[in-house]
């Protein structure tokens, strides 16, 4: 539905987002997998449509070279990949091209990374998630990607237990060692539910706590599904940041 996307999109660019992530596969724990074409009817009207609408930087979610491709050819400016450009050819895909590039940390893939026992079994999450990060930071570097270009997330939720997860966001700042900015996405996920016993549609509160830990320890970009109260997080974090 383009037009209710558009209006949700209208909406968070007037609340304040900078950013408006589309994706066209679900990648949630448990979700099924769905075929490149669907997944590029899903997300090129939409980025069609809104690059003729908004002034906004438009992120496609996406792992297939395919998809990146026309995203980018559409008008997308980031791309967020979950799998951290590890399918075969999304490198070469993104060498040419001017886009920016989220890499991210993920242990096996959607339909069975929380389900696996050995999806979660980390000696040091932290230092695991890190060396990881850090590898396919060099690889991307000398496939001739710029430093520029890149940009860090360490997968909250994506191969992780609730333990794992906010040992990850109290560390945080471990990670500003790679010099590469940081994004963080812990929105109604199930570590904020498993916490505070709420259902995804009143989590915000703990979303907006996790939130304001993680732009202390150094993070640069939040995606939120609750742009308004995020907004006022980063709006206060800032205020707390620079005062004198």
């Amino acid at each position: 539905d383009i037009d209710k996307a558009l209006s949700r999109a209208e909406a968070m660019v007037a609340d304040g987002a900078i950013f408006i992530d589309v994706g066209g596969e679900s990648t949630r724990p448990g979700a099924a997998a769905v075929s490149e074409q669907e997944e590029l009817d899903r997300v090129i009207p939409i980025i069609k449509a809104m690059r003729t609408r908004l002034d906004v930087c438009i992120s496609v979610d996406t792992s297939s070279p395919t998809v990146m491709t026309e995203a980018i050819n559409c008008g997308a400016e980031l791309i967020n990949d979950v799998r951290a450009l590890s399918s075969p050819g999304a490198i070469e895909t993104l060498i040419s091209s001017k886009a920016a590039i989220c890499l991210m940390h993920m242990r096996g893939k959607p339909s069975t990374m929380q389900q696996e026992a050995s999806q979660t079994s980390y000696e040091n999450v932290v230092g695991e998630v890190f060396e990881f990060l850090s590898t396919r930071v060099e690889h991307c570097l000398a496939q001739g990607i710029q430093r520029s270009r890149l940009l860090i997330d360490p997968g909250f939720g994506f191969g992780k237990t609730v333990q794992q997860n906010y040992f990850l966001l109290k560390n945080l700042a471990h990670f500003s060692q790679l010099e590469i900015p940081i994004l963080i996405g812990v929105s109604r996920k199930s570590m904020i539910g498993e916490v505070t016993g709420r259902a995804v549609d009143q989590r915000l509160a703990g979303s907006v706590a996790a939130t304001t830990f993680a732009l202390a320890s150094g993070a640069k970009i939040i995606r939120t599904h609750d742009v308004p109260a995020t907004m006022d997080a980063i709006r206060v974090n800032c205020a707390y940041s620079s005062a004198e």
